[in-house]
């Protein structure tokens, strides 16, 4: 599973995004802004990186003015973090990657005065997409430019659920899944707004995330959650941890 998941993330992050092969790793950088977590490089299978190898790695993130960032499983290339910190880089992040299949969702209930929808007009992907930003640090609205990305990605296949006020409609929580491929898709950007949180919408949109994935052909949903509380969180709507995602910076 780890092998097919880190194939799945390699074919995904090439998409709309500039690629550069740098000895054995996959380099990628996003073509609109300098975010570290949107341009990363994945290492290959079975990688044995040199010292040259690193620094060439480095040189090219840092010729583009991007951190210079690795996110990948460990298990399919496990010589490869060594290296990778005798050459500078440090451990960002250990995460658990957690997995769920069909009939393994849990049935979660829609929190009282809460819907969940497929988002269609420009301003619902605007306004989740906000409401995302926000959870990540990244207050402010998104472009128009943004959204015709977000529609296009949608058009291919990508799954939003937007949670909004049942009373108002107003954005409160918002989660994607990418465009799926061989079978598998991965969720991402599950943000809740400040004031609206344990209330349970997270868990509701990933369930509803899964059961429209599952509905659609996938076979296995996999996500990474950012703290130990965010696990307990898809715990509940059917995943569970299976492997390890590594995360290393400059």
């Amino acid at each position: 599973m780890d092998a097919a998941i880190q194939q799945y993330i390699r074919s995904t992050v090439v998409r709309d995004r500039d690629v550069e092969r740098v000895g054995p790793f996959l380099a990628t950088f996003d073509r609109t802004t300098d975010h570290p977590y949107l341009s990363y490089a994945i290492p290959d299978d079975g990688a044995e990186p040199t010292a040259a190898d690193v620094a060439a790695l480095r040189a090219a993130y840092e010729g583009r003015r991007r951190v210079p960032r690795l996110e990948y499983l460990p298990s399919c290339a496990p010589a490869a973090e060594a290296a990778l910190l005798a050459g500078g880089f440090a451990v960002e992040a250990r995460l658990a990657l957690m997995t769920c299949g069909p009939g393994e969702v849990a049935e979660i209930g829609t929190p009282d005065g809460v819907e969940l929808v497929l988002p269609e007009a420009d301003e619902e992907l605007r306004d989740g997409t906000a409401v995302a930003n926000a959870a990540f640090g990244e207050p402010g609205v998104p472009s128009p430019d943004a959204v015709a990305r977000l529609r296009g990605r949608i058009a291919a296949g990508e799954i939003a659920v937007l949670a909004r006020e049942a009373d108002g409609g107003r954005a409160i929580g918002w989660g994607v899944c990418s465009v799926p491929s061989d079978g598998t898709t991965e969720l991402a950007g599950i943000a809740v707004d400040e004031a609206q949180r344990r209330r349970g919408i997270a868990g509701a949109i990933t369930a509803r995330l899964a059961r429209e994935a599952f509905a659609r052909g996938v076979e296995t949903a996999f996500l990474t959650p950012g703290d130990d509380a965010a696990g307990r969180v898809y715990a509940r709507a059917g995943f569970a941890a299976r492997s390890r995602m590594l995360h290393l910076r400059v």
